[in-house]
């Protein structure tokens, strides 16, 4: 996507064609397509509006109006995973998203759900086992040797 022409210019082409020139020949004079001169044109004459409109669409989900709702089902379950969310969603409201809608909905707002694990990390000792090649005793693939 291009930048936007300069507000300077703008007003250049638009007191160009409020003396009288079309807006073909201030599209030619100043530099610029003769779709966008018409275009301003047209705009100043529907609205008097001289400034340029804002470029690409605000940020916003499916899920603002459902805010209060998804709230509410941590606040009931705090264990609640996006799937279940998204079940609850389509059950309840009618609204099928993805989960990575609901997990954005929750990113931009701050909130990280972190599954904590059932052991502290040991300072002196692996608290995992480590997978070993496949057929050894540590491998969760092993086969018996024959």
């Amino acid at each position: 996507m291009s930048r936007a022409y300069s507000e300077d210019l703008r007003d250049r082409v638009l007191d160009a064609v409020a003396s009288g020139n079309s807006a073909r020949g201030a599209a030619a004079r100043f530099g610029i397509g003769v779709a966008t001169a018409v275009r301003w044109v047209r705009r100043w004459r529907e609205s008097g509006e001289r400034r340029a409109k804002r470029q690409g669409y605000p940020k916003r989900s499916v899920l603002d109006p459902h805010e209060a709702f998804l709230l509410g089902l941590v606040d009931e379950q705090s264990d609640i995973t996006l799937d279940e969310m998204c079940a609850r969603l389509r059950a309840e409201r009618g609204v099928g998203v993805a989960r990575v809608t609901v997990w954005r909905f929750f990113e931009r707002r701050g909130w990280s759900f972190k599954k904590r694990l059932a052991t502290q990390t040991s300072r002196r000792e692996q608290t995992s086992p480590r997978r070993g090649a496949p057929g050894s005793r540590r491998s969760p693939i092993s086969t018996p040797s024959a």
